[in-house]
């Protein structure tokens, strides 16, 4: 399998981020790391939520189940829920409540892009993250959830402790950490 790996500058925000994309040829997906997560929202051009909403778990989201093996696209909330799967390897807690989680998009071809950041741009286990990722969302019954993943590694905005969710950090508590 070939890795391609691009790092671009959006037009609309001058963000930078990077795009894996594993299994694929590099294509445009049209996902781009936001200028701001909380201020503007990107919507996930499937079912007219954001994907600050479908990270968050709003009502919005949490339209019924598609089967993935029925042709049909992935729910947005079934996602973030099997994303909790994917654990970060240094900490040890989940990243949907790490708030490393920043969108995500189902195309018409079942394919998921996330848009994720990392708790620093120099972590070196990027593969097991995607590894993990690509395991909880294309395995299991019935193929899994997605045909395929891509994952939009965007650094801006930068991530910190505030984007941890309170279930994050009672986790982080749990382990000792003082948040």
């Amino acid at each position: 399998m070939s890795e391609n790996t691009a790092t671009a500058a959006t037009p609309e925000t001058g963000d930078a981020s990077t795009t894996t994309d594993a299994v694929t040829p590099p294509a445009t997906n049209g996902a781009a790391g936001p200028a701001d997560a909380a201020a503007t929202p990107a919507t996930d051009g499937v079912a007219g939520t954001t994907a600050a909403d479908a990270v968050a778990g709003s009502p919005a989201a949490d339209g019924p189940a598609e089967a993935a093996s029925s042709g049909s696209r992935a729910a947005l909330a079934d996602i973030e829920e099997a994303m909790k799967d994917v654990v970060d390897p240094e900490l040890g807690i989940n990243v949907v409540d790490l708030g490393l989680v920043y969108g995500v998009h189902v195309d018409d071809q079942n394919v998921a892009t996330l848009d994720m950041t990392l708790t620093s741009a120099a972590c070196p286990l990027t593969d097991v993250i995607e590894d993990q990722a690509r395991q909880a969302l294309t395995t299991g019954p019935g193929g899994g959830l997605v045909d395929d993943i891509r994952i939009n590694w965007v650094w801006l905005p930068p991530w910190g402790p505030d984007k941890i969710t309170d279930e994050g950090r009672d986790q982080l508590r749990s382990l000792g950490f003082n948040v």
